[in-house]
């Protein structure tokens, strides 16, 4: 019995599909020259309940993994890690968030469905330049991509979280 489920674990770990590295990620946002602080942040009730509120969107946890990316000791930006589950698994999204709270970029960095469903570069630019103020809704500000909604959905719900997680946390760190 516990080498089934040790094989289940090895096979589910194998399976996983590592697109990028947090880092390399955060370069193609903010240039080479940065340095990144990895910090966790727990919401209290009402930060999540603003979070949620702001974003439109439920979240499943108060805690958050965040990336503080610095440049010559100036904060420049932050990278949000949000895991959010599309069909049946789960892929890890980093949203770049520049100090103004201007969404950089999107990147996929761990994507376990399928990679037919793996929204495209040319889709994910949709993204670029939006903040709190844009709606960022699925068929009206965001294209729907064919044959993977679920995927468009909930990158585009957890890219709501990450900046209204911006307004209502990491924006505060700047005083």
């Amino acid at each position: 019995m516990k080498f089934i489920l040790l094989s289940i674990c090895l096979v589910s770990f194998i399976e996983a599909k590592v697109l990028v590295m947090i880092d390399t990620a955060m370069s193609s946002s903010f240039g080479l020259d940065i340095s990144i602080t990895k910090k966790n942040i727990l919401l209290s009730k009402e930060e999540a309940k603003k979070v949620q509120t702001i974003a439109k969107a439920k979240i499943k946890s108060k805690i958050f993994k965040v990336y503080l990316v610095k440049r010559d000791s100036t904060l420049v930006g932050y990278g949000v890690l949000i895991s959010q589950k599309i069909r049946s698994k789960n892929a890890v999204v980093l949203y770049s968030i520049s100090k103004e709270g201007i969404l950089k970029n999107i990147e996929i960095i761990a994507f376990n469905e399928p990679l037919e469903y793996l929204p495209s570069k040319k889709w994910k630019e949709q993204f670029r330049n939006t903040n709190t103020k844009n709606s960022l809704q699925v068929g009206t500000d965001i294209a729907v991509i064919s044959g993977a909604t679920l995927s468009a959905r909930a990158i585009t719900n957890s890219s709501r979280v990450a900046l209204a997680v911006y307004e209502v946390s990491l924006k505060h760190l700047l005083k």
